[in-house]
Formats: C-alpha cells, structure tokens, sequence
C-alpha cells in the first residue's frame, strides 16, 4: 500500500517527509485534545519507517506513527484531518499501518486509546483488536485525567490485509 501514484483520485500512503511537518501539525493539532508536540514529531519524523502520511492528489488526509521492536508492533498515534472524518480513511490508514507491521516483522500490534474516543474503539474493534488491559489515569484531558484502553492484535495469520 506504501504506493507512489500521485493521481488526483488516488488515496496512498507514503512515508512522511521533515518538510511535510507543518502539515501533519496541523492535522495533528485539529484531531487531538492533546496533540503530540512539534519536537516528538520531529524525532520520529528522524527514524526510519516510522512516520507515515495518507494521501489524496497533494493533500495530506492523515498521518500515523509506528514503531516496532523485538516483533511488537506500536501504533503510537493516528489522526486523520477532521475534515474528512467520516469517509473511510481512518479505516483505510490503520490497514495500510498494520501491512507495514507485518512488513517490518510484527507479529503483534499494540495501541493505546482514551476511553472516552468510541468512534476510534469502534474502528479498531472492526479491524479485530481485542481490549487487553486499562492504563489507569494515563491521558491528561479537560477534567483531570483518563483511562487509557490497550488494545491488542495478533498479525501472525492476519489475512484481512491482502
């Protein structure tokens, strides 16, 4: 999926660029309560198959970052610019993000997410994850803090990605 046709119809993901970091910014700022900051993004922006950008013609639909160690994939964040939520993007982004797992060696994906974000419990549920455990207190938020879901996927036979 990680293609490279730049046709106005045609939605691919690519690796992410430094010079494209303004604009996962400010999809990034839009989406989230708590957005990553500029510095963290730029570290990942640094390693290797780490940041990826979902793309339609020139515009920029969303973003993720991924990291795998020892055979654990980690999904460390996803947005998709609030614009087009709704359209099957999300979707179609953490497909994208879980080939490149099994394609960087992951045999599991691990992800966090704030329990009160329904419309991403319900995305990663769909793809197959399974709630494996409760991080007590772990996202600031507006009224003090919150529980974080760690959800889980085993990779290992994972055909819904052909």
């Amino acid at each position: 999926m990680a293609s490279t046709s730049h046709s106005p119809g045609t939605v691919n993901m690519r690796l992410a660029h430094m010079d494209e970091l303004a604009a996962i910014m400010d999809i990034e700022r839009r989406a989230h309560s708590h957005p990553w900051s500029e510095a963290v993004m730029v570290q990942y922006l640094q390693r290797p198959a780490s940041v990826w950008v979902l793309q339609q013609g020139g515009a920029l639909l969303g973003h993720a970052v991924i990291r795998v160690i020892a055979g654990e994939g980690e999904l460390l964040t996803i947005a998709v610019d609030p614009k087009h939520h709704g359209q099957g993007f999300g979707q179609q982004l953490l497909r994208a993000v879980l080939q490149q797992f099994i394609q960087q060696g992951a045999e599991q994906c691990f992800l966090e997410v704030r329990r009160s974000n329904t419309p991403a419990i319900d995305l990663y549920e769909r793809v197959g994850f399974a709630c494996a455990g409760v991080r007590k207190d772990y996202y600031p938020s507006a009224h003090g803090r919150e529980d974080a879901l760690i959800y889980c996927l085993d990779l290992r036979g994972y055909d819904d990605l052909v």
